[in-house]
């Protein structure tokens, strides 16, 4: 249980705006390396996973989908073409870097998409804006997660479906030698790759304070969604999380 006011940055209680700072600071390190050291971190199974969700959200032409702390435009470039040009993807993220890199990106393969920086509680679009809305390895640098998911039930319209891709908790017997991979080897590679051991820690240590599959459906249920299930991939490495707002 954390003081008032304060909240986790990976295993380090600090004040609450710290955190958001923290964050920034990590993902501004890592931005240029971000794919890569995500598919030698994963032996490529991240795209694999993302792949199943933008299935997995049944998007049709003429669709409008959020894509919440989407970094670097992976999701929002297969989402774009889903859509076709008679629907909409946006892209945000709250990091600058990330959102650059992003936005480049999806201009390099020819996509227009939109991309707006901002901090996902406290999403600058309307009430009832989209049809599908995708936070993909972001909920958990989230200071308020709770405002959040309701920020993303706001803006979705009635029928819309959330996806929440997230590292979640691995099946019990496997715990140990993941415990040793992400906590001894990740910072090490992080190190030697993307030359900063001390972010990838952090994001070791942030999967470790993400709420259990159950805690985060039930969150998700709080914020207002209904029909909420999940999904695990390799033992509860990742989990899927869907819900439905009314």
């Amino acid at each position: 249980m954390t003081e008032p006011g304060k909240t986790h940055f990976g295993f380090t209680e600090v004040a609450e705006p710290e955190k958001a700072k923290r964050v920034a600071g990590v993902f501004s390190s890592v931005a240029k390396r971000y794919d890569l050291m995500n598919d030698v971190l994963s032996g490529g199974l991240h795209r694999l996973w993302k792949a199943f969700a933008v299935e997995h959200a049944q998007v049709r032409a003429g669709m409008k989908v959020l894509d919440v702390a989407g970094g670097t435009g992976d999701l929002s470039r297969a989402f774009a073409r889903k859509v076709g040009p008679s629907g909409l993807v946006v892209l945000t993220d709250i990091n600058a870097a990330m959102l650059a890199e992003g936005r480049d990106r999806l201009l390099d393969a020819g996509m227009a998409v939109n991309a707006v920086q901002c901090d996902a509680e406290q999403l600058p679009f309307a009430d009832r804006s989209f049809d599908r809305l995708i936070v993909s390895f972001g909920l958990r640098n989230m200071t308020h997660k709770d405002v959040a998911l309701a920020e993303m039930q706001r803006v979705l319209r009635p029928g819309g479906r959330v996806l929440v891709l997230e590292f979640s908790q691995i099946w019990a017997p496997l715990a140990p030698l993941y415990d040793a991979y992400s906590m001894k080897v990740m910072p090490w590679l992080g190190e030697k790759i993307a030359k900063d051991g001390a972010s990838y820690r952090y994001l070791a240590e942030s999967i470790r304070m993400h709420p259990t599959q159950q805690e985060l459906a039930r969150m998700m249920e709080a914020a207002g969604f209904s029909h909420v299930r999940w999904l695990n991939f390799a033992a509860g490495i990742c989990a899927l999380h869907t819900g439905v707002r009314l």
